[in-house]
C-alpha cells in the first residue's frame, strides 16, 4: 500500500535534484569500472565522465523552467538561474576534460581518480547554484572545495603542488569558518537557515542591528576568498602556479561560476534587505581587487601567475554588477563571469596546448613567436588578450560596458572612472604578450603537438569570444532573464 502511495510522489519530488541524482550515481559507476580496468584503458573514464556531462545537460533542459519550485523540503530551488548556470557548468567542465587530456596522459595524471574529483567538484557545485538554504550552500561549497584541494595535490611527486594544496586547504578552512560564523550570526538574529525565510524577517525589521551587520561582515569576507578577492587573494597566485595547469584550469573557469551563484544567493536573495550594509564592503573589495590584480600582474613572467592576478581584478570588475544590488547589476555580473570562464578556459588552455612531455609552456618567453610557429592559435590567443583587456569586438569589452553601466545606474559614476583607469593599466600586461607573438624571434621552435580535438575545441573558443563581442545580445538576454525570473 505504501509504495503505491509514494509512487506518484516520488518524480515529482526528486525532479529538480534529477541531474545531481544522475551526476552521482555515474561518479560511483566510474569509480567501480576505473578500479577494474587497467592503466591502458583510462579512455573509459574520461568518455564516461562526458556521457555524464551530455545526459545531465539533457535533464536540466528536459526540465527548464520559468517557474522557481522549492523541492526537498526548501533545501533547493529549481529556477531558471540554477538551470541555466548549470548547463554553462557542463560545458566549461566538458572543454575543461578535452583541453586536459593529453597533458594529463604525458604526466602520468590521466586516471579515474581526476575525472571523479571533477565529476565531485561539478556535482558540489550543482548543489550551490540550486541551493535555497545555508545548510545547503554550506554542504556544496564544501564538496567543491575538498575536491579542488585533493585536485590540487594529485600529482603527488611535485613539492610545488603539495605545497599549493597545503596552503589552499589551511587557508580555505579559515575562510570556510569566518562564512559559518556569519551564517550562525544571520541564523541567531532571523531565527531561520532558509534564504527566502531570512529575507523575509530582514524585511519585518530586527532590532539585532549590530549582530546582523557583525554577521555580514563575517560571510562577506568568506564570499571574498572564494572569489579571490583582495585582501583575501592571498592563495590565488600561489595555488595557480603550485597546481598543475590541468588543474589550474579547472579551478579557474567553473568555480568562478559557483562563486558568483553562491554570493547572488546569499547577498542577493537572503540578505537583499540590507544592501546598504554590504554594498559599502564590496566597493571596498572591487577597488583594491582591480588595482592589486592589475599592477601586480605587470611584475610577473609566469603566465599562469599573470592570469592568477587577473583572475583577482575581473572578480573585481564582476563585484561592481553585484554591488548595483539591482537585477540588471546581478544580470551583468552573471553576463560578466560567464564570460570570463569562456576567456580563461581560452587562456589556460593554450598553456595545456603548447606544452608538452617534459615541457610546461607557462612562461611569457614561452609564446614568443608564437605567430611564426602556428599563426592560428597565435591568433586565437590574441582575442583571448584583447577580449581579457576589453578591446573591441571582442566580449570582454561589453562585459565590462555592462557591469560600468550597472555601478553608474546607482550613482556610483566615480567608481566606474577607476574601474576604467585599473582597465587601461590592465591592458599592458595584456597586450604585452600580443606582442611577444607576433613581433619577437621564438625561443622554443618544435612542433605544436596538440590533438584535433583540442584544436578544434581551442578554435571554437577563440570565435565564441570574437562572435559574442560582435552580438552579444543573446547571451545578456539569457542572464537578464534567468535573473529576473529568479528574483
Amino acid at each position: 500500500m505504501l509504495p503505491d502511495l509514494l509512487q506518484p510522489v516520488l518524480p515529482d519530488l526528486l525532479r529538480p535534484v534529477l541531474p545531481e541524482i544522475f551526476v552521482l550515481a555515474m561518479i560511483s559507476l566510474i569509480l567501480v569500472i576505473d578500479a577494474a580496468l587497467g592503466e591502458d584503458r583510462r579512455y573509459v573514464a574520461y568518455s564516461l565522465s562526458l556521457i555524464t556531462l551530455a545526459v545531465a545537460a539533457f535533464l536540466t533542459m528536459r526540465d527548464f523552467t520559468d517557474v522557481p519550485t522549492l523541492a526537498l523540503g526548501g533545501l533547493v530551488i529549481d529556477d531558471p538561474l540554477s538551470d541555466a548556470l548549470k548547463l554553462f557548468l557542463y560545458l566549461t567542465v566538458a572543454v575543461a576534460l578535452v583541453y586536459s587530456r593529453v597533458y594529463l596522459r604525458e604526466r602520468g595524471l590521466y586516471k579515474g581518480e581526476f575525472f571523479v574529483l571533477a565529476l565531485f567538484a561539478l556535482l558540489g557545485m550543482m548543489v550551490m547554484v540550486s541551493a535555497s538554504h545555508f545548510l545547503t550552500l554550506y554542504l556544496g561549497l564544501e564538496l567543491l572545495s575538498l575536491s579542488l584541494y585533493a585536485m590540487v595535490a594529485l600529482q603527488r611527486t611535485s613539492s610545488v603542488a603539495t605545497e599549493a594544496a597545503m596552503k589552499y586547504f589551511v587557508l580555505g578552512a579559515l575562510a570556510s569558518g569566518m562564512l559559518l560564523y556569519g551564517m550562525s550570526m544571520a541564523y541567531g538574529v532571523t531565527g531561520s537557515l532558509a534564504l527566502a525565510d531570512i529575507a523575509q524577517n530582514l524585511a519585518d525589521g530586527t532590532d539585532l542591528r549590530i549582530p546582523l551587520v557583525f554577521g555580514i561582515v563575517f560571510i562577506v569576507a568568506g564570499l571574498a576568498f572564494k572569489l579571490g578577492a583582495v585582501p583575501f587573494h592571498m592563495w590565488v597566485p600561489d595555488v595557480y602556479h603550485g597546481a598543475p595547469t590541468a588543474m589550474t584550469l579547472f579551478i579557474g573557469s567553473a568555480p568562478k561560476i559557483a562563486a558568483f551563484a553562491f554570493v547572488v544567493r546569499i547577498l542577493g536573495q537572503g540578505l537583499e534587505y540590507q544592501v546598504a550594509e554590504w554594498r559599502d564592503m564590496l566597493v571596498i573589495l572591487a577597488v583594491l581587487s582591480m588595482a592589486v590584480g592589475n599592477i601586480a600582474a605587470i611584475a610577473q613572467s609566469n603566465l599562469k601567475r599573470m592570469l592568477a592576478y587577473s583572475t583577482i581584478s575581473h572578480m573585481g570588475f564582476m563585484l561592481l554588477g553585484i554591488l548595483a544590488g539591482s537585477q540588471s547589476g546581478y544580470g551583468s555580473a552573471m553576463f560578466y563571469v560567464l564570460v570570463y570562464t569562456l576567456m580563461s578556459l581560452g587562456g589556460f588552455g593554450m598553456i595545456l596546448l603548447l606544452s608538452r612531455a617534459g615541457f610546461e609552456a607557462d612562461q611569457l618567453d614561452d609564446f614568443r613567436g608564437l605567430n611564426r610557429r602556428s599563426p592560428w592559435l597565435a591568433f586565437v590567443m590574441l582575442l583571448l588578450m584583447f577580449s581579457m583587456a576589453g578591446i573591441p569586438p571582442t566580449v570582454g569589452f561589453y562585459a565590462k560596458l555592462a557591469v560600468l553601466q550597472a555601478v553608474v545606474e546607482i550613482g556610483y559614476v566615480w567608481l566606474a572612472v577607476v574601474a576604467v583607469l585599473f582597465a587601461l593599466i590592465g591592458a599592458f600586461y595584456y597586450l604585452r604578450i600580443v606582442k611577444l607573438m607576433y613581433f619577437d624571434a621564438p625561443h622554443d621552435t618544435a612542433p605544436i603537438a596538440a590533438s584535433p580535438d583540442a584544436r578544434v575545441v581551442m578554435a571554437a573558443n577563440g570565435l565564441a569570444v570574437l562572435a559574442l563581442g560582435i552580438a552579444p545580445q543573446p547571451l545578456m538576454a539569457v542572464c537578464v532573464h534567468a535573473i529576473g525570473a529568479s528574483f
